[in-house]
């Protein structure tokens, strides 16, 4: 017998029996920034799906890029260092004098000399790292540029000096130095979940002085073109495959990266990862230049001087993380500075340091190398140590490279910077010196922009509280 087929009710969407919601429906033409996709009835066509998965496998290879910006930038030290010979855990770089220009390092400093070497926990097991007693600051970042220990004044030995044994993290304590005996209680153990790991070290200059400069050439710059990805994977391909959570593991699969496989991107992918590469790059520098933050300013956004540790965690953790992780924070600090420590975001009055930063002047306009500026560093600048000004190029994120070796001030070593009868230092920035300022001025380049650092050494409470602050970058000509 047969069965009378339901009449549709009298309101009901074509080709249905009751009104469906406009919401879950798919119209057969759908205009987006992609251009227009077309459906027969929610199927979409062969066009369609052509740019919905170049579209897709592009944004994976972005998030790849921006996510892995930090562990591509430990890589880049990892090989610009090996270039130097260090080469194994009991080599290390030893700087004879402050580093210079000559040096494409991501925002280093002119102020501390630096003794710089690499840890492979796989190859050498377990290692033990002794620093004196007095030493400066030292860090361990992990291969992902994740913290792993402080050594020297913030670390554990509280500058007093230690052995510091570091392993990774499948270390058991019995099965190290000798046999079954426990490790010695008066080493600090800390664990990697790598196997390469970053040792930074610093020592701070004796009564300012310093000798000639020193050139080391070396690059230390993670790639911004295609070539990324293979730097990326070199490190992939490295290091234990839950160094990573399985989420952004997942990115890397998409555009055929992983542990154990060939990356071979074909003819289609190897175009949109130049094109993915490029996108990235811009990404991240537009969110290091001109960040849209509204957490990253030290003064409001009236303000050109920012953070680079937005939010205050060195994890850029969003409210002890109940808000995520803030992945454009995380971006913005690697894409332009390196070493990862709570000791740069943790309130220390009188000890550590502090960061600020500025790309732009009081008007919110980029610093344009051919034209003179002016910053104004009030009188009692809040720190117990020193402060200092260091210019840096915005291609390379490394000190400006100019006839001034050293591209900026440091009011220990450059005693004989003028004051204003106020107390005031005035710092001049150009291509040259105002008449009788020279002194004062920091080179810029016709042709170039540049961006400021400012660094308090031993910070104290009037910079903590705000009642201090140096002046915008004020245009003068």
């Amino acid at each position: 017998m047969a069965t009378k087929r339901k009449q549709p009710d009298s309101d009901a969407t074509p080709n249905f029996n009751h009104k469906i919601p406009a919401s879950i429906m798919t119209p057969d033409e759908v205009s987006t920034s992609l251009g227009t996709l077309r459906f027969f009835d929610g199927l979409p066509d062969d066009a369609t799906v052509q740019k919905v998965y170049d579209n897709l496998d592009t944004m994976r290879a972005v998030e790849v890029f921006l996510d892995f910006v930090p562990l591509a930038s430990v890589e880049a030290l990892h090989r610009g260092f090996q270039d130097l010979g260090v080469d194994a855990c009991h080599k290390i770089i030893l700087f004879s004098d402050l580093m210079d220009s000559s040096s494409l390092f991501l925002t280093g400093n002119t102020d501390t000399v630096y003794a710089i070497g690499f840890l492979n926990l796989k190859r050498d097991g377990p290692t033990v790292v002794e620093v004196p007693p007095g030493a400066g600051p030292g860090t361990v970042n992990d291969a992902f540029f994740r913290f792993v220990v402080d050594m020297g004044a913030p670390g554990p030995d509280r500058g007093k000096g230690g052995k510091y044994l570091l392993a990774f993290r499948l270390f058991h304590h019995r099965a190290c130095l000798g046999g079954e005996a426990p490790v010695p209680a008066e080493y600090f153990v800390k664990k990697s979940p790598t196997y390469v790991n970053w040792l930074p070290l610093r020592g701070f200059m004796k009564d300012g002085g310093t000798a000639a400069a020193v050139k080391m050439v070396f690059n230390t710059i993670h790639a911004n073109d295609v070539s990324f990805y293979r730097e990326i994977d070199a490190v992939i391909q490295r290091e234990p495959i839950d160094a990573l959570p399985a989420e952004i593991r997942g990115n890397l699969a998409a555009i055929g990266m992983q542990r154990g496989k060939r990356f071979a991107p074909d003819e289609r992918m190897q175009r949109l990862l130049v094109d993915a590469v490029a996108i990235g790059n811009a990404t991240a520098r537009s969110i290091a230049f001109r960040p849209r933050s509204e957490t990253i300013w030290y003064y409001g956004r009236e303000s050109s001087w920012f953070t680079a540790f937005d939010g205050g965690d060195y994890q850029w953790l969003v409210d002890n993380g109940n808000g995520g992780r803030n992945k454009d924070a995380r971006t913005l600090f690697f894409y332009i500075a390196t070493v990862n420590t709570p000791a740069m975001v943790l309130k220390m009055v009188g000890m550590g340091s502090q960061y600020a930063l500025a790309a732009t002047d009081s008007e919110k306009r980029y610093l344009d190398g051919s034209k003179t500026y002016k910053v104004v560093i009030p009188a009692d600048a809040p720190v117990k140590d020193f402060w200092s000004l260091v210019v840096y190029d915005p291609q390379t994120r490394s000190m400006l490279q100019t006839s001034q070796p050293y591209p900026s001030k440091n009011s220990e070593r450059n005693e004989d910077m003028v004051k204003g009868s106020d107390g005031s230092t005035t710092i001049w920035f150009g291509p040259k010196a105002p008449n009788g300022c020279e002194k004062n001025w920091v080179q810029t380049v016709p042709g170039k922009g540049w961006f400021l650092c400012l660094r308090l050494y031993g910070p104290l409470q009037t910079w903590f509280d705000k009642t201090w602050r140096p002046s915008e970058i004020e245009l003068v000509a």
